[in-house]
């Protein structure tokens, strides 16, 4: 996961550039692209999400503020994350950002993950 502060406006609020940079992380994170969706909002702000073979990439900004929240989740050996965060990073313009990694998944096949929640009610 990543935030981007400070980042240019007018990159933000344009929609084909985003996706764009979208596909040059996913390309850059060496995954897998397989489908491409984005919104332009009014009046102003873009969702951009790619879904990968290796899970999903997004993409939200908020011009207005100069920011962008990014979501890179890859599963598998061959994606890298970090370098598609960094690569967001640097084409966003950030003046300042902070990528944290959250992994997920560390207890599956674990007694702990088989169990099943009780129940609720």
């Amino acid at each position: 996961m990543a935030e981007l502060y400070d980042c240019p406006r007018d990159l933000l609020d344009d929609e084909t550039f985003v996706i764009d940079t979208l596909r040059q992380a996913v390309d850059r994170g060496m995954a897998t692209l397989l489908h491409e969706v984005s919104h332009h909002f009014h009046p102003q702000g873009v969702t951009a999400l790619g879904l990968i073979a290796e899970s999903h990439v997004a993409i939200h900004t908020w011009p207005e503020h100069g920011y962008a929240a990014v979501d890179v989740f890859t599963c598998g050996d061959r994606a890298d994350a970090e370098k598609a965060c960094l690569y967001l990073v640097g084409a966003l313009q950030a003046g300042r950002h902070t990528i944290r990694k959250l992994t997920r998944g560390t207890q599956v096949g674990s007694r702990v993950a088989q169990e099943r929640p009780a129940s609720v009610g």
